[in-house]
């Protein structure tokens, strides 16, 4: 079958959903494929004609999260101001969390692993280097470019992280006005 066959892709969402949807209330290690089968009302048969396992399903929804996250950083162009560029970043992550709230919530709550962690730290760390050139020099300390990746990385994804686990504690305007604040103006 076609990737791009309407049937092909009804089905995978069907199936994204569901497995979102079971991790909202149970860790995936709990999931069976029956469970997924059923939520998704589709056949077992079905499912396995599209994924080998439960573990493949959830490679592919973390892939497909992970991609979205890369194509909304891409919007970020500033590249003129690092202040500007980090607080755009950490903006552009915050509107990512907030459209796909439910997947970041099903994975981050009841599957206290690493994916989560890591996708965020692949994606915003590639995007991080690619906007650093070079080295900076700050209060007169030249500041190696890997160290200053490793910073902002740190900080833009444990923000994205705090804003996960507390969502309805701080608003995203909030959010930016704090690494507004906590950003030095020495940037330019």
């Amino acid at each position: 079958m076609k990737t791009n066959d309407l049937r092909v892709v009804k089905t995978k969402k069907a199936l994204y959903e569901a497995l979102i949807d079971l991790m909202k209330d149970k860790s995936f290690e709990e999931i069976k494929v029956s469970d997924i089968c059923n939520k998704a009302l589709v056949n077992r048969s079905t499912f396995y004609a599209h994924f080998e396992d439960k573990y493949e399903l959830l490679a592919a929804c973390l892939n497909d999260l992970k991609t979205s996250l890369q194509e909304e950083l891409n919007k970020n162009t500033n590249t003129n101001n690092l202040k500007e560029y980090y607080i755009e970043l950490t903006k552009l992550f915050l509107n990512h969390i907030e459209e796909k709230r439910d997947d970041y919530l099903a994975i981050a709550i009841n599957n206290r692993n690493s994916i989560l962690t890591d996708i965020l730290y692949d994606v915003i760390d590639n995007d991080i280097t690619s906007h650093l050139k070079d080295d900076e020099e700050i209060d007169g300390i030249k500041i190696p470019r890997n160290i200053l990746v490793k910073f902002y990385l740190g900080a833009v994804v444990n923000i994205g992280i705090t804003w996960i686990q507390n969502i309805n504690k701080y608003t995203k305007e909030e959010i930016i006005s704090y690494l507004t604040a906590l950003l030095p103006d020495i940037y330019k």
